[in-house]
């Protein structure tokens, strides 16, 4: 499985270390004392982190200002630390201008970060490349000059956004390039050479920019910024991601649709990883306060795969994922789950699903798992329902949800709140912690001690799907 990131690289100071090693809450942008862009993400041991540039122009600047690169890190995906300036223009003794997009790739223990920069001779952007012993650094230039620039015979006509792969047999691949013309070639096994001629891949159906490669499943995938208005964008000024399936890294590629639609800033660039068992997208948008085309900010959110391998359109949010900090995916054991004593009822559940698995105390296996019956709301959306009567008070302060997908109609929602009957109405827990919704595990939520004769999960579905539940425990303080 591929583990993947875009952005440059350069030694970072204390004084960085200290002004920007905090953390960040969850949300959408992910972090905003910075404005940062074209991210892109990698997984090493516990945990994720995102390469970005830093867009540094002023409110009323019309032009991009990049000079230096972030890594953002995570052990949860949902809050970020940003670890200050890795590299910096600087870091390439050959380059002059331009910090963009990039990206770093691992192998053999060591960490090659592929950059979009501007070089001082002749032509415009080169791509150049830079190495270090760990994620973080510290990186030095790794080649004394560009791997690629306007002289390599077939260059693209701009030569940015360098996405690198490592397939299972150690061959390397590049693919790059803006103004529609993509371009791919082999990389040497020492990383910093390219081998055999660069080619121009086919089957990138509106190609524009920024290339993300990786692998699932024995299948490569691409997916890129394109601003066609075939559905893609309102306006050419703004671009979408599209994606495309291969069954070799070289290609040809077969167009697969849209994964991730129009966002607030005119460009889009996005990287996908697989991090504790959810896959996940990293993208910019201009939704930090005071941003826009030119101060973008990194988000991420979880995206999903249907079982026949194509890609969901990933749903954008502002508050971010849930937190996902990897771990067994057995339930909670404190406290005592009353959940099975308890006549359950629901706003709608589909003729062939069944309200009993929801408290039948099963343990499931992963979201698909039906052994144990599966309760599922199809066709209805927006916000249903489930809950919990007990024919005299109880004191409960926690539940736990595993949430039902069966990679058609229903999938895990897009939120989720737990309230209790007051005596009057259904009102929500008081200080209560987020109501996670990821898949593959029982999402555990906390609040404060409620003395109720009933207990609901209000449920919020992503645009266009249903939902549903294989087992929703309710613990008695």
């Amino acid at each position: 499985m591929r583990k993947r990131v875009a952005i440059a690289c350069g030694v970072v100071t204390l004084a960085a270390a200290v002004l920007f090693g905090v953390a960040a809450q969850a949300a959408n942008p992910v972090v905003t004392a910075i404005y940062t862009a074209d991210p892109a993400p990698l997984v090493v041991g516990d945990t994720m982190y995102i390469y970005t540039g830093r867009d540094e122009a002023s409110s009323t600047g019309q032009n991009f200002v990049m000079r230096e690169w972030h890594v953002l890190s995570s052990t949860d995906a949902a809050t970020w630390t940003d670890r200050g300036v890795r590299a910096n223009i600087a870091t390439f003794p050959w380059a002059g201008a331009d910090a963009w997009a990039s990206e770093v790739e691992p192998r053999n223990g060591r960490y090659y970060w592929y950059t979009s920069i501007n070089g001082n001779g002749a032509g415009w952007m080169n791509i150049g490349v830079a190495v270090g012993d760990s994620p973080l650094g510290p990186f030095t230039d790794a080649k004394g000059g560009p791997l690629i620039s306007d002289s390599t015979a077939n260059s693209s006509g701009l030569n940015i956004d360098p996405t690198v792969f490592v397939d299972d047999d150690g061959q390397a691949y590049m693919y790059w390039g803006g103004y529609w013309a993509p371009r791919a070639v082999r990389l040497a096994s020492n990383m910093v050479d390219t081998v055999g001629a660069v080619v121009t891949p086919t089957g990138l159906t509106n190609y524009w920019e920024a290339p993300f490669m990786f692998k699932r499943n024995g299948l490569y995938y691409m997916i890129y910024a394109a601003n066609d208005t075939n559905g893609c964008v309102t306006s050419s000024s703004y671009a979408c991601q599209r994606y495309a399936t291969a069954t070799n890294p070289m290609g040809p590629w077969t167009h697969r649709g849209i994964v991730l639609g129009q966002v607030s800033s005119t460009t889009n660039h996005a990287g996908v990883v697989e991090f504790n068992g959810q896959w996940y997208m990293v993208y910019h948008n201009a939704n930090a306060p005071g941003g826009g085309n030119f101060r973008r900010s990194v988000a991420v959110d979880r995206m999903y795969f249907n079982s026949d391998g194509t890609i969901q359109r990933v749903v954008q949010t502002t508050t971010g994922p849930p937190s996902n900090p990897g771990g067994p995916t057995t339930p909670p054991t404190s406290g005592t789950n009353i959940g099975p004593s308890a006549t359950a009822s629901t706003s709608y559940v589909s003729s062939w699903e069944s309200l009993a698995a929801v408290n039948n105390g099963g343990t499931p296996a992963n979201s698909q798992d039906r052994s144990n019956l599966a309760y599922g709301n199809w066709p209805q959306q927006g916000t249903q329902w489930i809950e919990y009567q007990w024919p005299s008070a109880r004191s409960l302060n926690r539940v736990a949800t595993y949430w039902f997908d069966d990679n058609q109609g229903i999938d895990v929602p897009a939120s989720c709140q737990v309230q209790y009957w007051n005596g009057s109405a259904y009102v929500a827990v008081p200080g209560q912690s987020a109501c996670g919704v990821a898949g593959n595990t029982f999402n555990s939520t906390t609040f404060n001690t409620v003395s109720t004769t009933r207990l609901r999960l209000s449920i919020v579905s992503r645009a266009g799907l249903s939902t549903g539940v294989l087992e929703w425990q309710a613990f008695q303080s």
